[in-house]
């Protein structure tokens, strides 16, 4: 896997998240290549992680952090294809599994892996880890479905 060039962090590839603003959860993409991504994430401590409650954010959460990964992943693809990645529709989480209960009182960045395992012009499978200080907090599978635009 190779670092991602501080131009391609300058050049926006925030925008190929579907979710903008806060709800953009990654902060920076550590490398990628073909098959694999690794991102890093510090929005887990944020007061204002929209997916807080009751002023705590579930580890179930760490889905929509892989979940993130694989669009932004799919778009560097696209995007080094010369082309715009599809939009698509997450449609199904397997194997997930979550091994602790809250994420926002650990300190220091979160690291997301996501794995390419099947793709199509029509769906993509992923496998997801999310990992903090070496230690995996959640991993599963994911299914995405292409909406067409």
């Amino acid at each position: 896997m190779t670092a991602v060039p501080v131009a391609d962090a300058a050049h926006g590839w925030q925008a190929l998240i579907p979710h903008q603003g806060a709800m953009c959860l990654l902060d920076e993409v550590v490398a990628w290549d073909a098959n694999a991504i690794h991102a890093r994430s510090r929005s887990h401590a944020r007061a204002d992680n929209p997916l807080r409650s009751d002023g705590r954010l579930r580890a179930v959460h760490l889905c929509e952090y892989g979940a993130q990964a694989m669009a932004v992943h799919g778009g560097l693809l696209a995007r080094a294809a010369g082309g715009t990645a599809a939009p698509g529709l997450l449609v199904s989480l397997r194997a997930v599994e979550l091994r602790v209960e809250r994420i926002d009182d650990l300190a220091g960045a979160l690291d997301v892996h996501a794995e390419k395992l099947a793709g199509s012009d029509a769906s993509w499978q992923y496998a997801f880890r999310i990992e903090h200080a070496g230690v995996v907090l959640a991993q599963g599978r994911a299914a995405v479905l292409a909406t067409g635009g």
